[in-house]
């Protein structure tokens, strides 16, 4: 009975050391150089299929991966609340030693976390807080905002558009009025409608606000959602429509005309290197065309004469610094100059954005 004991007692040891080597190896999986691998963790607020937002980060998080050799982690479907430090203890736990929280509401919850696992890099998307080891990015998304709104002013015949946005956060209004001034650009009697779906995931909700703007007479639709249900609704009732996120065409290919994109491949990788090579600071990145972060998607057979050589003349506008988006003059709903001619909005300005440009129909609240 006694080596009985001591043959269990053994091999109980041996499974032991074996859990233990193989939990080691994994901590310290190594690339094809030879290196140390390093983990990095992606977390979504959206199914990486959504065809909009989530997806374009994935496209990011896989340009990452053939770029870099880095091993990477991901959750989709992650909801915007204290779930989200759970799932990234969990990436930690998988020896991930970056993550990147892709939504807006994940920031205060991901600060927390950075004080708690000080030798992790956070990088957190569309936020504003920043610690040591915590950063915040984003792109003037803006600026395409505003070139698609020029297509979608030129396109229009009933000189009402509708748009279909998520929340009225700065985020999204300073994106329906960088549309709206591109719209007002090209046809200065064409307004723009807003509806708040308050959610940024919501197919069929996203696909039903937009179909009860084009029964408001809109017939070309615009768009802050993270899916394509809204340029499914314009291609199911035979108007026009602007994409988000990716280029949507092939969604909608007799309704969409553009869209405006994100390419967050290249700044992935950029991080990803500095904190390998220990140069990375925990600053806010807010990049522009000229990065090549956002832009708008190549026109489709649907978009109206005379669209590529405004756009090109406003881009080029852009790009050389000669004009800005919001610069002045600028007026509100009710007419009142919001910013004076030669002057333009300061970064905090615009991240602070809670009114709306004139020709918007709707309310921020």
């Amino acid at each position: 009975m006694k080596k009985a004991i001591l043959l269990a007692l053994m091999l109980f040891t041996l499974l032991l050391t074996a859990c233990g080597g193989a939990k080691e190896e994994k901590s310290t999986a190594k690339n094809n150089a030879g290196e140390e691998q390093m983990t990095v963790g992606f977390i979504y607020v959206g199914p990486v299929g959504d065809g909009g937002y989530s997806y374009a980060q994935d496209q990011g998080r896989l340009y990452l991966e053939k770029e870099t050799g880095v091993k990477t982690i991901f959750k989709e479907s992650v909801p915007e609340g204290p779930e989200v430090k759970e799932v990234a203890k969990n990436m930690i736990d998988q020896g991930a030693t970056v993550i990147f929280a892709t939504s807006f509401g994940y920031m205060d919850y991901i600060e927390e976390l950075s004080k708690e696992f000080p030798n992790v890099k956070f990088l957190h998307c569309s936020g504003y807080k920043t610690t040591e080891n915590m950063s915040n990015y984003f792109g003037r998304m803006y600026q395409a905002r505003y070139l698609t709104g020029l297509v979608a002013g030129l396109k229009t015949k009933s000189n009402k558009i509708g748009y279909v946005a998520a929340f009225p956060i700065p985020e999204c209004i300073r994106g329906l009025n960088a549309f709206t001034l591109g719209v007002k650009k090209a046809n200065p009697n064409a307004t723009v409608e807003v509806v708040w779906t308050n959610t940024w995931y919501d197919p069929a909700k996203e696909k039903d606000a937009a179909v009860a703007l084009i029964d408001k007479g809109a017939d070309v639709i615009g768009q802050h959602q993270d899916t394509a249900g809204p340029q499914q609704a314009a291609e199911e009732k035979g108007v026009f429509s602007i994409g988000y996120n990716t280029d949507m065409s092939k969604v909608a290919p007799k309704a969409n005309m553009t869209s405006a994109v994100w390419n967050w491949g290249p700044y992935f990788v950029s991080q990803v290197k500095s904190i390998k090579d220990g140069t990375w600071t925990n600053k806010s990145y807010w990049g522009s065309m000229t990065d090549n972060v956002v832009d708008i998607a190549p026109l489709t057979s649907n978009a109206p004469e005379g669209a590529k050589e405004l756009i090109e003349s406003e881009r080029a506008k852009l790009l050389s610094g000669e004009f800005d988006v919001f610069m002045g003059p600028v007026k509100n709903q009710n007419g009142n100059v919001k910013v004076a001619a030669g002057s333009k909005m300061t970064d905090e300005e615009m991240l602070a954005f809670d009114w709306l440009v004139e020709g918007v129909v709707g309310k921020t609240k």
